[in-house]
């Protein structure tokens, strides 16, 4: 990890948390290198079942690039698109508590998580276009596959600003709450994921990001399907179905 990016286990649900609140938890070189440390970190340990992205304080969850870093050419649209990709083909669940605001590619950091907490009073806006720069490729394709097309070209061709309530609707956020209760709503949904079968949260994660992407390989499909069939995670589902009890899954 760096100094800006600290991460925190508690039982089976990892948090990273962008610590640079005085740049509204812009990410430049050092950020990237850590959010990538903190993947290879969850990617090791199969105890954990969610990992949870946010912001320092209450303002801004993140103003994406930081723009010294990509004028001076420490990091490149490319590097930031990497860091990106790696963190939506993470196998576990990922939720954006958004904590505030969100700029620029910020927006694209909520985008690779799984789900979308965020809090009323916060906004969202892609300032591209009005700084003359054209928003990198691959995050076009991401804004389009997860929110549509029109929703797109308000965000990045029109560059708006998005009110929490029309993130909302629009889908961006998949639950908007009032900020004093953001931490328990974002409890909520991680011990609910951290109870589930891990095998099947994983294939199901990866072929809804198939599907969204048009690109699902049916063999591939069948073989993750039929890996969760065979689990003992599947036994242990159906056990506990039965005995009317909670479930106790190993991911195996």
């Amino acid at each position: 990890m760096t100094s800006t990016i600290d991460y925190a286990l508690n039982d089976s649900v990892g948090t990273l948390t962008i610590r640079r609140e005085n740049k509204h938890n812009a990410l430049g070189a050092a950020e990237l290198d850590g959010i990538e440390d903190v993947i290879d970190t969850v990617i090791a340990d199969a105890e954990i079942r969610a990992l949870v992205v946010t912001g320092e304080g209450e303002k801004t969850f993140c103003a994406g690039a930081a723009l010294d870093d990509l004028e001076s050419g420490r990091i490149s649209p490319a590097r930031f698109q990497a860091a990106m990709e790696r963190l939506a083909t993470v196998s576990v669940p990922t939720i954006a508590r958004i904590n505030g605001s969100v700029f620029g590619g910020g927006t694209e950091l909520a985008l690779s998580c799984d789900f979308r907490i965020g809090v009323r009073g916060m906004r969202l806006r892609v300032p591209a276009a009005s700084l003359g720069l054209c928003y990198p490729p691959a995050g076009i394709k991401r804004f389009v596959e997860r929110l549509g097309k029109n929703v797109a070209r308000r965000a990045l061709v029109a560059s708006e600003t998005l009110s929490a309530d029309e993130l909302f609707r629009t889908g961006f956020l998949d639950y908007l709450v009032d900020p004093p209760v953001l931490d328990e709503r974002v409890d909520e949904l991680t011990m609910h994921l951290a109870g589930l079968a891990p095998l099947a949260v994983a294939a199901m994660k990866e072929l809804v990001r198939d599907a969204e992407r048009g690109v699902m390989d049916e063999k591939r499909a069948s073989g993750l399907a039929r890996r969760c069939a065979e689990s003992e995670d599947l036994s242990e589902g159906l056990a506990a179905q039965k005995e009317k009890r909670s479930p106790r899954f190993a991911g195996r």
